[in-house]
């Protein structure tokens, strides 16, 4: 079942006609607040932290970004507060799936139309995890497991990205799971780590920290493809080296949003200059290392392309919410 979805560093750096025409109209004249509506340690707040460091690093804005974290009601908070800062260019939203999610789930009054879409940074992929330590090697030896002793998938959140794809996993195999949920992937990493939970599905950037430290065990990635990134993240494995969960036998896919927003009601000058400010992001080192750290899908979208993603992604979380049970009662 699936449910998927350079210019060389020194010359991007430098302000290229779109941009300078955008900072020429608008900047910042004051401190941007950087939302994130999960908890931290997860990957849109280690995101949200890697640009914060790359902007002031390299001064590519005037102002500073202070990041804060609003996890409350499952990103609920954040969304709620950057709706109603209508008008207001000095507040950025980095959002995942739970832009979707979360209101599905909730009914609370927000959709992403409410929102001024900026950019697509990235898609993220999933991966299922267990200890390394746990005596099962593979999926197949997992989903045994599962079935012979109902085993605990830690996520972040309810009902959202992480249960999702629990919840895809016992649809396509008939195994059910206790699903156990944190604030963040941060700790939903350490809960595995601690064998509080049997099995996670965190994004990479979430676990590879343990991964590396030999505490994680990769079984494969929920992906229609092989991770690109071909150089040892271990001493002996590479992104590269995990299969894919269909070639292991579980035909289950989903990909994340990394994704930028606004208020509504901001200028397109305020918009361009902050798509410029990314552009530049985007050419750093320090960006690229990010994106291979965390095994990161690239795509970038702006504009009317992104817009037309966002809309076939909701429409396609309410099919696969609705299917689980998880769309909340009007």
């Amino acid at each position: 079942m699936r449910i998927a979805a350079t210019a060389a560093f020194a010359l991007a750096l430098g302000l290229a006609a779109p941009a300078a025409v955008a900072q020429a109209s608008w900047e910042p004249t004051r401190p941007v607040q950087f939302i994130v509506p999960a908890g931290t340690g997860g990957g849109a707040d280690q995101m949200a932290r890697v640009i914060q460091g790359i902007v002031s690093k390299h001064n590519l804005m005037r102002q500073p970004i202070v990041v804060v974290n609003k996890a409350g009601g499952a990103g609920a908070e954040a969304f709620l507060e950057t709706k109603a800062a209508r008008g207001n260019p000095h507040i950025l939203l980095i959002t995942l799936s739970n832009l979707f999610t979360t209101p599905l789930a909730t009914g609370i009054p927000f959709r992403w139309t409410d929102l001024t879409p900026v950019a697509m940074l990235a898609l993220d992929e999933f991966i299922l995890w267990v200890n390394a330590e746990a005596p099962y090697t593979t999926v197949p030896a997992f989903l045994d497991a599962a079935r012979a002793n109902r085993l605990r998938i830690g996520g972040t959140g309810s009902r959202q990205e992480d249960q999702i794809i629990a919840a895809a996993i016992t649809k396509a195999t008939g195994v059910n799971f206790t699903y156990i949920p944190y604030q963040g992937g941060g700790a939903v990493a350490v809960a595995l780590v601690g064998k509080h939970v049997e099995a996670t599905v965190n994004n990479p950037i979430e676990a590879v920290t343990h991964w590396r430290a030999g505490a994680l065990r990769p079984l494969c990635v929920f992906d229609g493809r092989r991770l690109p990134v071909t150089e040892k993240m271990t001493e002996t494995q590479a992104w590269s080296d995990i299969s894919t969960c269909a070639e292991s036998g579980l035909d289950v896919e989903y990909l994340m949003l990394r994704g930028i927003f606004m208020a509504p009601g901001v200028s397109q000058a305020q918009v361009a200059y902050y798509i410029g400010l990314l552009e530049r992001v985007r050419a750093t080192p320090e960006w690229q290392e990010l994106m291979r750290q965390g095994a990161f899908n690239t795509t970038t979208l702006t504009g009317e392309e992104f817009k037309a993603w966002l809309t076939r992604e909701e429409e396609r979380h309410r099919t696969l919410m609705t299917e689980a049970g998880f769309v909340a009662s009007r």
